[in-house]
């Protein structure tokens, strides 16, 4: 897979190490780890000019200064080849599945007749420790920097009262040799790496593995077994992992696309906690996400949740369990922590009905109606139905939010979009009634659902230029506005199988958000989609939409042209250029990305 000239960051990881900011000189900002006991990131931190990790790479002395040229393996693995002056150089930066770090690879061979003098290795600076959930704030902790009996090289560790978090250094080549130092102005700066007299034809390689842990023991240990193993057994492993969850089309371009943001989905969309090895969902595991670490319902359950089903059954039963246990007790509150405390309060219909939306797809996919018998999922089954039940209109089967799915306020508290959900919900437990006892039989939970379905045509459909459409809100009162949020659009009404493609309604619908007339549509312009007040440039959430909703044709012709975010979905982009405007490294939108391109295909 070939990588843009114009993408800036090629982000990469594993379950327990996040690399977000890898930029196109090969320089790394920062990385970061998810910690339960601090609900959220940690991050070591360099920056642009001063880099967390950057390659030395110089010939007789002097950096080498043509660019880079990237591509990925297997989609996620960065690797990049250079060459200057008759040598060759590449790195490679792999995350491996299964461990606790990383390691920087680094190639050189001199291609001419000459002896050539080549350095070759690591330097950066450790400049702040961040905490990030939404907000990124500096840790007031110690930067400690030595040399550590346990990898024989140096490590870095943050200490508070105890130590809070550790990285470790372990070059494969003995003969490496590493200084460091700390600043006055408490940065610290290290430099790892060897001095080569390359004969004609000769090659060097050094790889660098990269440990993480809490403390010194355990971030050395974990680059040491890395070192062990080795890096082409850890390659490979991660090689036939990826392989296993790769997405095949007959268009290699969407082969890229696809799979580029399905991986970017699992790995910055989920993730484990360094300190208690819990399997979390984030809305994002990249600080350069205006909402990052911190969890939705909506986001991990509606967008995440059905990419990864698609590719990793196993992953997709473990986003559940932590679903109907950890976050079970503020289902439908607008975000929580990792640990389920409450961060943003605000009641979201939409976040209500997710975990059935998306325990139903799981069975529906594995047949695994047994899952259903589990405690915790029927104690979780229980109270989303009685937290529903407090939605209720008094006389009308139509149900409230308080937030809309772009978790503004409303503006009529009845959301048609919502209330579709509602329609589905009550759906598909009357499926489950057949497994286990809920509070209603199966026939109830239909008439409940048929009731729903008949308000929204008497309640939410209006009149508009003569053509009777579906309205965004009612407050059952006389009032409504025509709007649409790509977070929840009228789009998906087809989706959800609650009318039909050919439904005069639905395309009346449909044709009025897209018209011109309508302010948020952008119809004409070179990268056309929906948009929002909350973001006034087109959603890429939109083009998902219109892939799940048979607009397929045009939906792709965007994604094979627009660059986004290097690749990565983004919140939205640029109606005249296609690159990221809001959003950028939007983990959870790169799975419904992949989710719905894959689905329409």
């Amino acid at each position: 897979m070939k990588v843009s000239q114009k993408e800036i960051y090629l982000p990469t990881g594993n379950d327990q190490v996040s690399i977000p900011t890898l930029y196109t000189d090969g320089s790394i900002e920062n990385i970061n780890v998810l910690s339960m006991k601090y609900k959220g990131l940690i991050e070591f931190c360099g920056d642009a000019k001063k880099p967390l990790i950057k390659p030395v790479l110089k010939v007789n002395g002097e950096p080498i200064q043509s660019d880079l040229d990237w591509k990925r393996i297997d989609y996620w693995i960065p690797q990049f080849t250079n060459q200057e002056e008759g040598v060759t150089f590449s790195g490679k930066i792999c995350a491996p599945v299964g461990e606790r770090g990383f390691y920087y690879q680094l190639y050189v061979k001199n291609q001419t007749s000459e002896e050539k003098k080549v350095e070759l290795g690591l330097e950066g600076w450790w400049q702040k420790t961040l905490h990030s959930i939404n907000e990124s704030k500096e840790m007031r902790a110690y930067k400690h920097i030595k040399e550590s009996n346990w990898n024989h090289d140096i490590l870095f560790e943050l200490q508070g009262e105890t130590p809070l978090f550790a990285l470790a250094p372990m070059a494969d080549d003995e003969s490496t040799t590493s200084e460091y130092h700390k600043s006055p102005e408490d940065y610290v700066y290290y430099k790892i790496g060897n001095e080569i007299e390359l004969a004609p034809g000769q090659e060097k390689q050094l790889t660098i593995y990269w440990g993480v842990g809490v403390e010194e023991v355990g971030a050395a240990t974990a680059a040491k077994e890395m070192l062990r193993k080795g890096h082409t057994y850890l390659e490979n492993k991660t090689h036939s992992w990826l392989k296993e969850r790769m997405l095949e089309t007959d268009n290699q371009r969407l082969n890229e696309i696809l799979n580029l943001n399905s991986f970017f989905n699992l790995f910055f969309a989920t993730g484990t906690t360094i300190d208690t090895e819990e399997l979390v969902l984030v809305t994002s595991r990249s600080p350069r996400y205006y909402v990052s670490a911190a969890y939705w319902d909506r986001d991990s359950l509606l967008w995440s949740f059905p990419a990864v089903l698609l590719v990793d059954h196993k992953r997709a039963k473990e986003m559940l369990d932590y679903v109907f246990t950890t976050q079970s007790k503020n289902i439908g509150i607008h975000s929580r922590y990792i640990d389920g405390v409450v961060l943003e309060p605000g009641f979201e219909l939409d976040e209500l009905c997710a975990p059935i939306l998306a325990l139903s797809m799981y069975i529906q996919e594995t047949n695994d109606w047994a899952y259903l018998q589990e405690p915790y999922i029927r104690k979780t089954l229980h109270q989303i139905m009685l937290q529903l039940e407090l939605q209720k209109h008094e006389t009308i089967p139509l149900y409230e939010t308080f937030l809309q799915p772009t978790d503004d306020p409303v503006v009529y508290p009845y959301l048609t979009y919502n209330n579709v959900l509602v329609w589905k919900t009550l759906n598909i437990l009357s499926d489950f009634t057949d497994k286990i006892d809920l509070i209603y039989t199966a026939e109830t939970y239909r008439e409940m659902a048929s009731e729903v379905k008949q308000a929204i045509y008497q309640h939410m459909m209006k009149e508009e230029d003569e053509y009777p459409v579906f309205v965004w809100s009612v407050d059952l009162e006389g009032n409504y506005n025509i709007y649409d949020e790509p977070p929840g659009s009228l789009q998906l009404l087809v989706h959800y199988g609650f009318c039909s493609k050919e439904d005069v309604i639905y395309q009346n619908t449909v044709n009025v958000i897209k018209s011109s007339k309508y302010l948020y549509s952008f119809e004409g312009y070179p990268f056309e989609e929906l948009g929002c007040a909350h973001a006034e440039h087109p959603w890429l959430l939109s083009v998902g939409n219109s892939l799940l909703s048979g607009n397929e044709k045009k939906a792709i012709d965007l994604l094979l042209r627009a660059p986004l975010d290097g690749g990565i979905a983004c919140e939205s982009f640029d109606e005249y250029t296609g690159e990221s405007r809001t959003g950028e490294h939007f983990a959870t939108c790169a799975g419904f990305l992949a989710y719905s391109l894959y689905t329409s295909l």
